[in-house]
């Protein structure tokens, strides 16, 4: 099986393999899933993580009492809001010098106008962007080089966090002792991966409708 059929079978079938991780490794299960989520938050270079569904099977091990719902809680929360913020640091350490200097494609007007956006609506993008793959990495890393207020991402990354990580998480929780979603789980990761992207794909429609008005 080529790499990528390796991936998306790990995504579909991650409860499985979550549990098998848990029977042969213990409680290293909690630093693996803590170090998935940061780095899925909080490195540019890896949103092809898994996120959403993680959380979810989490939860559903969290259930059958494989983990302890506390536990999973407490540092999968903690892994989210440290990888933003480290995301959001290397935003601001790499902002000043990517627009440094003036050129075709990158203009300083556009750090002043991500700037603004962020300090108008940075708080529900931030928010938001957790819901939404591939867009909570790049988020935060954003944030940073729009040099967004500390204090203002900072209580919108706390918040972001603890509504995603104990959403999907609980979700697990309190749904995975349920047959029907044992048996069904790959449909369920579906349906997260579907409904995290809908904003996007939205987003998307609206965009080529509006160029398309326009022109």
């Amino acid at each position: 099986m080529d790499f990528l059929g390796t991936f998306w079978d790990l995504i579909l079938h991650i409860d499985v393999h979550l549990i098998d991780f848990i029977q042969q490794y213990g409680a290293w299960v909690y630093l693996c899933l803590f170090l998935v989520v940061f780095c899925e938050t909080g490195l540019v270079v890896t949103p092809f993580l898994p996120g959403d569904s993680l959380l979810f099977a989490a939860g559903v091990c969290a259930g059958s009492e494989l983990l302890s719902y506390g536990h999973v809680l407490l540092l999968l929360g903690l892994a989210g809001i440290l990888g933003d913020a480290c995301n959001y640091f290397i935003g601001r350490w790499v902002g000043p010098v990517i627009f440094a200097k003036e050129t075709r494609l990158i203009k300083k007007k556009y750090l002043l106008q991500a700037h603004a956006f962020y300090e108008r609506h940075g708080g529900k993008a931030i928010i938001l962007a957790r819901f939404i793959p591939i867009i909570r990495t790049f988020a935060p890393f954003v944030a940073g080089i729009a040099l967004m207020r500390p204090s203002l991402f900072f209580a919108f990354n706390i918040t972001g966090c603890i509504l995603w990580v104990g959403g999907l998480v609980s979700a697990g929780y309190f749904l995975g002792h349920q047959v029907w979603v044992r048996e069904h789980f790959s449909l369920i990761v579906y349906a997260i991966i579907f409904v995290s992207l809908l904003p996007l794909m939205i987003g998307l429609i609206k965009s080529y409708l509006a160029k398309n008005k326009a022109a």
